[in-house]
């Protein structure tokens, strides 16, 4: 899907509605690591652990009812996305102190350090964006979310 991370149309779900439901930020970390080991083929028990980890050096709940939940693991080849909106905002401790829909999780190679930062940046610059946050939180499914997702993507790679 993009030159810095993968994000497969599986890996886009909807909290609250028919994928999972919607709890506090422990549970959607845990729901986010189920997706990530559903999808990618990875322990779940490991991504949740890493971040969780990486959760406790302070909130990644960005801001702009965002959050980018990410952490390095051993054995990936590139780093890889998942999505989750949820139909409910929940508390992430963001830095505006604003509850968040959008938790964009990213997992990079455990020694991928710039590569890790650039798809962090390349998320962050499309999380910013208020209209791709409101098309987001109105999409009507996870095949529009992914749809949205890979437009931009396209279009900031060309």
């Amino acid at each position: 899907m993009s030159a810095l991370f993968t994000l497969l149309p599986e890996a886009v779900a909807i909290a609250g509605g028919t994928d999972t439901a919607v709890g506090d930020k422990a549970s959607i970390l845990a729901q986010l690591a189920a997706l990530f080991a559903r999808v990618y083929a990875l322990d779940q028990d490991l991504v949740l652990k890493r971040v969780v980890e990486r959760e406790e050096l302070g909130s990644t709940g960005f801001g702009r009812q965002v959050a980018i939940p990410h952490a390095r693991l051993p054995g990936l080849v590139r780093p890889v996305a998942a999505i989750i909106r949820l139909d409910s905002p929940v508390d992430f401790d963001s830095a505006d102190g604003m509850p968040v829909d959008i938790v964009f999780g990213l997992l990079s190679p455990d020694g991928a350090g710039a590569t890790h930062l650039h798809a962090l940046a390349a998320i962050s610059r499309m999380m910013r964006d208020e209209r791709m946050h409101a098309a987001l939180v109105s999409a009507s499914g996870p095949d529009v979310i992914y749809s949205l997702l890979s437009d931009v993507i396209d279009r900031d790679a060309a």
